[in-house]
């Protein structure tokens, strides 16, 4: 198998302190929340904030597997949703799914978790390198 044959792998993982949400004030906190999630997304996470906490870190891991970051790529742009049986689920859009499709990743493999304190995420995409779609 030559190099330009193997499969493409990357990663992504972030963790966040849960009361960086919870402690901003409710104005800051409600900017915040409608600029970073979709309308979807606070439907899915209700009044919890650790979900929102493990959304934004799956966000972020997201943004770092596309070699990106957040910038270029906008947080709505990375939708992460309830999926089967309460998996998480990742949609991309517009430029994120742009990024994604560039760098030909196909699948991806999103886990969050949390404790009273902390929400992790770790993501992995999967891609062909003769090329492909993304999710």
């Amino acid at each position: 198998m030559s190099r330009t044959d193997m499969p493409v792998v990357r990663t992504g993982i972030d963790l966040i302190e849960i009361n960086r949400l919870g402690d901003m004030k409710p104005a800051v906190r409600a900017r915040f929340v409608r600029r970073v999630f979709t309308p979807a997304e606070l439907e899915d996470a209700g009044d919890s904030i650790a979900s929102l906490a493990g959304r934004f870190a799956a966000k972020e891991a997201v943004a770092k597997a596309l070699g990106s970051g957040i910038g270029s790529v906008r947080w709505q742009e990375i939708e992460i949703r309830r999926g089967v049986e309460g998996a998480p689920s990742l949609t991309l859009h517009g430029t994120a799914r742009q990024v994604a499709d560039s760098l030909r990743l196909v699948e991806w493999s999103i886990s969050i978790t949390h404790t009273a304190t902390h929400a992790a995420a770790v993501v992995v995409a999967l891609g062909d390198a003769a090329g492909g779609t993304s999710a």
